[in-house]
């Protein structure tokens, strides 16, 4: 197939080098055009602007980093839908609150074309070898037409509902993740007091019943941390976290929830970031805390 990909993030590139091998003919545009250049050197398209993007796919792919980043793309005077589209396939993959994607869903479906969402649960390793979590939002039809693709990038796709479900479970699954980042921090305050070395704390851990699968795969990493070494590229940032507790509590307290737990998290992760350490992996949020004196 003749597929897009509009945004090459820490996600968007990783799922546009996965759909090159896998067979497909790739076309990519970013924002910042320096992106480009690798998937270019393994053999996909660059368009120069969104609407370059969407004239010469089948299917668009697209992983922003928020609702504006989304308008801006989609409905900008090049953007995405400003030319003919009629019949096209969109498959919007960014972590949103679900009201950006049923506002954008009338605006391409105004143009005949089809939305369909699809944020995916993973980091970029999953993402490079198509063992993502796909959380579709989308008619039974249009889930339909999309599944084949996803199943090439995710090892299960679950159809959630409509256009809007894919979005408030994608935040839903994250949430635990990001509230138990801010629980390590705190419980390897405690834990340390003992005198243990690193290697050894964070592997009871694991083994717990606190462990989670998160912290069992990042555990070479935190180990590093905690020594003080280089823990390698980041594959999701403490600042990406603070954007998507964000998200997390506006679509919950919409819901009439108080979202105690996810506030208390958000707090956590901004004190981190204000540190200087927002690019770093949401996992060093647990480190940083494990050290942090209260003020």
């Amino acid at each position: 197939m003749k597929i897009g990909v509009a945004g090459l993030g820490a996600m968007g590139a990783p799922i546009a080098a996965r759909l090159i091998e896998v067979g497909h003919q790739v076309t990519v545009w970013n924002r910042n055009a320096e992106k480009t250049k690798p998937l270019a050197e393994a053999g996909a398209k660059v368009a120069k602007i969104p609407a370059e993007l969407a004239a010469a796919c089948e299917v668009v792919l697209t992983l922003l980093t928020d609702g504006k980043a989304i308008d801006a793309v989609y409905s900008g005077p090049n953007g995405l839908l400003s030319g003919d589209v009629k019949g096209k396939m969109f498959i919007e993959m960014s972590t949103v609150a679900p009201k950006v994607h049923t506002d954008l869903n009338a605006k391409v479906r105004a143009t005949g074309a089809v939305l369909v969402e699809c944020p995916v649960g993973g980091s970029t390793i999953p993402a490079r070898k198509g063992q993502l979590l796909g959380l579709m939002g989308a008619t039974s039809e249009d889930a339909a037409r999309a599944r084949p693709l996803l199943e090439q990038l995710c090892r299960k796709v679950e159809h959630c509902g409509p256009v809007g479900a894919g979005a408030a479970m994608k935040l839903a699954i994250n949430l635990p993740l990001m509230v138990a980042w801010q629980a390590y921090g705190e419980a390897f305050a405690i834990a340390r007091s003992a005198g243990w070395e690193p290697r050894r704390l964070v592997d009871l851990l694991v083994e717990s019943n606190g462990g989670n699968k998160a912290i069992a795969a990042r555990a070479d990493m935190i180990v590093t941390m905690f020594e003080g070494r280089d823990p390698g590229p980041t594959t999701f940032s403490i600042d990406n976290g603070v954007k998507d507790l964000r998200t997390m509590i506006e679509t919950g307290e919409g819901l009439g929830a108080e979202m105690f737990a996810t506030k208390a998290a958000l707090a956590g992760f901004e004190d981190a970031s204000k540190s200087g350490i927002g690019g770093g992996d949401g996992s060093q949020v647990a480190v940083y805390w494990s050290a942090r004196k209260k003020k």
